[in-house]
């Protein structure tokens, strides 16, 4: 069947094009950091461990990355959580909570004494962050998506909303990237001593620097 140019929607013009690309840019900035946030646990494990378990113990490294594996328990929990957040007071409502809470573990990881300081302490910190990650993790992936989709143009949404997946991966590169750097400006010593903390501080800092961009983003 022909499609007749009244079946044809308008072009969007210059204006729209760039609302659509900034808001792009808000919603999958945070989803950037959000994934970051998710993989430097894992890429910096190895160099945190000692500094939360007893180097003595043998399980050490499994409890770990049990750590890590918990967190996926919070991501459907936050993902239905946020999913009705966002339809009740709207999606940059729900990407500006989610980024904060993100940026709020981030820091406080990042600043958390080891366990020879506050004993059992610190591990429980960890766990108590890291579920709380995961449970932001998992409301910013379905808002994001459906942010991204909703403030695309007509005639671009797949190619803009396609950046939801980008910058998933994108935060794994940047995590490992992140790794090489430390690795080149300080000893593995050093590494294993403070090093992995400022890996969390700048995600905590990348997070609140989305935080006050996404309070401009428009709502879809």
């Amino acid at each position: 069947m022909a499609i007749s140019a009244a079946d044809t929607p308008t072009p969007s013009d210059r204006a729209q094009t760039r609302r659509a690309i900034w808001n792009t840019i808000r919603g999958s900035s945070g989803n950037l950091v959000e994934w970051y946030d998710v993989y430097v646990y894992t890429v910096f494990a190895m160099y945190f461990e000692k500094q939360f378990f007893d180097e003595t113990d043998e399980n050490s490294t499994v409890y770990v990355y049990a750590i890590f594996a918990v967190t996926f328990i919070t991501r459907p929990l936050g993902s239905w959580f946020f999913g009705r957040f966002a339809d009740r007071h709207g999606r940059r409502a729900a990407l500006i909570v989610s980024v904060a809470l993100m940026a709020a573990c981030s820091m406080v990881i990042a600043l958390v004494p080891s366990r020879t300081s506050i004993g059992m302490a610190a591990p429980i910190v960890l766990i108590l962050c890291r579920l709380v990650q995961g449970f932001a993790t998992g409301g910013e992936y379905g808002t994001s998506a459906t942010y991204m989709s909703e403030a695309a143009t007509r005639e671009r949404r797949g190619f803009f909303s396609s950046f939801q997946y980008v910058t998933l991966v994108g935060g794994h590169v940047l995590a490992q990237f992140t790794l090489l750097i430390i690795l080149t400006v300080f000893d593995n010593e050093q590494v294993h001593e403070f090093g992995w903390r400022i890996a969390f501080a700048v995600g905590g800092v990348a997070a609140i620097v989305v935080y006050w961009l996404r309070r401009t983003m428009d709502e879809s």
